[in-house]
């Protein structure tokens, strides 16, 4: 408990010296001296670690070279997969900045652990079909997903992709019969894109980002499994600093440019 405890207090102390310097500087310009404040705010440098859900790979891409364009010392690695995975990876002690999670459950399994406090959420999304270009399985809606005579690649529900899954084909009473069970969205649409599944259950920010390999399929029930994304700094963070200015720039106008041109919805 001592330890959780100086994790947070790490992460909260690295937040309070950027508003403080922040306030320091806004106080100087509020008295009209035309003048910076005499301690600055040090310039960011070092590795940023971004831990990120497979469905935020090309967002995420983008954000990272942004955020080095504004910050030349600041490498940004993204290490990208399964939310649960991941969060079980930060539990067990890997080297993480920042995480950004497809679910709000998985990302209390980091909150309960200690390692994250207060999670801010960023950005929704919902399910679509995904079919191979030409949907040579004639796909027309979720209830295809019970048919025996085609593959079908769901999402595990272990993972945020693919309890929404479960939970829409419960909400609408279809009996999926997946032929595999992947551990991310990118691996369903891989497989679909390959032509080994006629179907996948995935994003619609995931068909997109597929373009002209895949065809989506709207889904008019979507709206009973939309998730919910946050991202919170780690508790324990080799750069704290890095951290808070990404969560800032991930929900700021520019991350929010960004995630709407990728489809994503408001949080």
């Amino acid at each position: 408990m001592t330890l959780r405890r100086g994790r947070a207090a790490l992460a909260a102390a690295a937040l309070l010296i950027l508003l403080v310097g922040c306030a320091a500087q806004t106080d100087a310009d509020a008295r009209g001296t035309g003048t910076r404040s005499a301690t600055p705010v040090a310039e960011l440098s070092g590795t940023l670690t971004v831990f990120a859900a497979a469905s935020l790979t090309e967002t995420f891409d983008a954000l990272a070279e942004e955020f080095e364009r504004q910050h030349p010392s600041v490498e940004v690695v993204v290490n990208y997969g399964g939310s649960g995975a991941l969060a079980q990876q930060i539990v067990s002690g890997a080297p993480a900045d920042v995480f950004a999670a497809a679910s709000e459950a998985t990302m209390q399994t980091v909150v309960d652990d200690g390692l994250a406090a207060d999670p801010v959420a960023f950005a929704t999304n919902t399910l679509e079909l995904v079919v191979p270009a030409g949907n040579p399985g004639a796909v027309t809606g979720l209830p295809d997903l019970a048919q025996p005579e085609l593959a079908i690649a769901l999402c595990d529900p272990v993972v945020p992709c693919g309890a929404a899954a479960e939970k829409l084909l419960a909400a609408v009473g279809v009996a999926a019969a997946p032929d595999t069970l992947e551990e991310d969205v990118k691996a369903v649409v891989t497989k679909v894109r390959l032509g080994e599944a006629d179907a996948g259950l995935v994003y619609v920010t995931d068909v997109r980002a597929a373009g002209d390999d895949v065809e989506g399929i709207a889904i008019p029930e979507a709206a009973a499994a939309v998730n919910v994304y946050p991202a919170s700094p780690i508790a324990g963070s080799s750069n704290p600093e890095a951290a808070v200015a990404w969560i800032a720039m991930l929900t700021g106008p520019e991350g929010r440019r960004v995630l709407t041109e990728a489809g994503f919805g408001e949080p």
